[in-house]
């Protein structure tokens, strides 16, 4: 179990609940909540990240970067701790568990929507297990092509917080868009910690990343560009909301931000530290908390 728990990556599971998180909380500042969904959701979200991460470990060890020269954690192939058969049934066993969750997320939604828009998520829940994995798997994996960010934050950010939001709450407010694109960046911006934590093994062994692609110091502009966009998102939908003036106390988590991209550009030089990655999972989860609770408080 031990080994398992290690493999599935605890550490990025908050990443996986922050969108969904933040999709139900803005559903409970409404008039009616759907909680079950909520609850749901969060549990579908947190299984694609473990299945995410298990096809990671396979798929990156089969291709051989996970090797002596990998910064970060050892994973469960490249450490022996488990086989590629016993990787494998893993994969497996958890892609069902997904589908038996997104299945029971369908399922209590269908008193408040409708069957064409539960077809609909069907459809987004089969293509978000197929991006989970495929990012690493098969001939020609996205995620060795510059395509890892656009899928990241698609499902993390527009997927994980409009489609909760929509399941657990009556109606659309298109409003929700502007938190779901913040969302959609400041995780993103996970990622490409990763992949600028990873630069030189990457480029090494042809996984041509978007940080390959443009190179450490492009990529700190880009990754700068994925913090502070969404504190100007958020703020515009607060304004655009016209709620009270508590709400905006997210920005008291904007410093800690600031001083991990400080850090950052100090250590393109040296190499990205890997501690830098579970502080943005933290750091977004916190926002999303606090953004969240306001939002339910003002209302």
């Amino acid at each position: 179990m031990r080994i398992w728990i290690k493999a599935a990556r605890p550490r990025t599971l908050l990443l996986s609940l922050s969108g969904v998180m933040m999709g139900g909380l803005l559903a409970a500042s409404g008039p009616v909540f759907y909680p079950l969904s909520a609850v749901l959701a969060a549990l579908t979200a947190m299984l694609l990240q473990v299945l995410s991460n298990l096809a990671n470990d396979y798929g990156d060890f089969k291709k051989g970067l996970d090797d002596a020269n990998r910064v970060g954690p050892q994973r469960a192939l490249q450490s022996g701790e488990l086989t590629e058969t016993q990787l494998r049934n893993g994969i497996a066993f958890t892609a069902l568990l997904c589908l038996l969750s997104g299945a029971a997320l369908l399922l209590v939604s269908w008193s408040h929507v409708s069957w064409k828009e539960l077809a609909v998520f069907a459809v987004l829940g089969l293509l978000a297990i197929a991006a989970a994995l495929l990012y690493t798997l098969g001939k020609h994996p996205y995620g060795y092509h510059g395509l890892g960010d656009f899928f990241c934050f698609l499902f993390f950010g527009l997927v994980a917080v409009a489609g909760t939001n929509y399941l657990s709450s009556p109606g659309f407010d298109w409003l929700v868009v502007l938190p779901a694109m913040a969302m959609g960046c400041l995780t993103t911006a996970v990622l490409n910690i990763n992949n600028m934590r990873d630069h030189d093994n990457d480029k090494a062994k042809g996984k041509n990343t978007l940080v390959v692609r443009m190179g450490l110091k492009r990529a700190f502009f880009y990754h700068l560009m994925l913090v502070v966009l969404p504190f100007l998102l958020l703020t515009l939908f607060l304004m655009l909301k016209k709620t009270p003036w508590y709400t905006y106390a997210f920005w008291l988590l904007f410093p800690l931000f600031i001083n991990d991209l400080i850090t950052l550009h100090r250590s393109l030089s040296v190499g990205v530290p890997d501690r830098l990655l579970p502080r943005q999972v933290l750091f977004t989860f916190l926002v999303t908390l606090v953004f969240g609770l306001t939002m339910c408080y003002a209302t």
